[in-house]
């Protein structure tokens, strides 16, 4: 199991975690989430809490307070500690502690999309957040799938809705009509632009325990990817790495603007 943590203005963190690769921790998994939180006490600390994985057209109601989260223990722990905020989209919910959590966590369920560009993946952007994965790879990072959507890629999303419901904490019932991923995971190949964002600067590699831990600079990334992506729009459709031509070529435009 891993994790993703999200930090925005330096001191907001977002986070992906596979837990057993940390090592044994004395309290385990709770001990984990007290040093993330104390650590992140004047920030905002924000955990995907998604349910991709079981709600759908034939399970299609999403219960912000009860509804488990599919990726990960440590991840449906934090959902539950006191003063968290989840969001309410039915299929890729997080959730935040600190800092403006509330704002940052609402309106999600208005979009039609799981990463939409006003949602909190847009929000992260915005908030020039950092994306750390700890003892897992690119693979799990679900903001990328964001940078594809708000480039509208062809073919990462089905072109018909599954009519999905999200219920609150009062019982009240929204209908939140949902587009979902479509065909094999692009993510899968999220893997091939690793050395790139490297050598770039918008990722680095650091220890959490036993753990490696990466970093992941959102503007940066997001720069380099549309970068990437308009000059390839395929470049996540296979699981070939990219040419050495082809990762030249991006360096050498990105060090040409700074």
């Amino acid at each position: 199991m891993g994790f993703t943590l999200h930090t925005i203005e330096v001191r907001e963190f977002f986070s992906e975690t596979l837990l057993k690769s940390i090592g044994e921790v004395e309290g385990g998994a709770d001990t984990v989430l007290d040093v993330f939180i104390e650590y992140m006490e004047e920030g905002l600390l924000v955990f995907p809490t998604h349910t991709w994985s079981y709600i759908n057209s034939g399970n299609p109601t999403y219960y912000v307070d009860e509804s488990p989260s599919c990726v990960g223990v440590l991840t449906d722990l934090f959902r539950k500690r006191p003063g968290v905020n989840r969001s309410w989209h039915p299929t890729h919910s997080v959730a935040a502690l600190g800092k403006d959590a509330e704002a940052f966590t609402t309106g999600d369920e208005k979009f039609d999309t799981p990463c939409a560009r006003g949602s909190v993946w847009g929000k992260l952007l915005d908030r020039k957040a950092q994306i750390m994965l700890v003892g897992v790879d690119l693979k799990r990072n679900t903001f990328i799938h964001g940078v594809e959507e708000w480039l509208d890629i062809p073919g990462r999303l089905t072109d018909t809705h599954e009519q999905l419901y999200t219920v609150l904490s009062d019982g009240t019932e929204i209908l939140v009509p949902s587009r979902r991923h479509n065909g094999v995971s692009s993510s899968l190949h999220f893997w091939k632009v690793e050395e790139v964002l490297v050598n770039l600067g918008a990722l680095c590699k650091g220890q959490f325990g036993n753990a490696e831990v990466l970093i992941c600079d959102t503007v940066k990334m997001t720069e380099i990817l549309f970068d990437m992506l308009n000059l390839n729009p395929k470049l996540f459709s296979d699981n070939e790495p990219i040419t050495d031509h082809f990762k030249v070529l991006i360096e050498n435009r990105w060090k040409a603007r700074i």
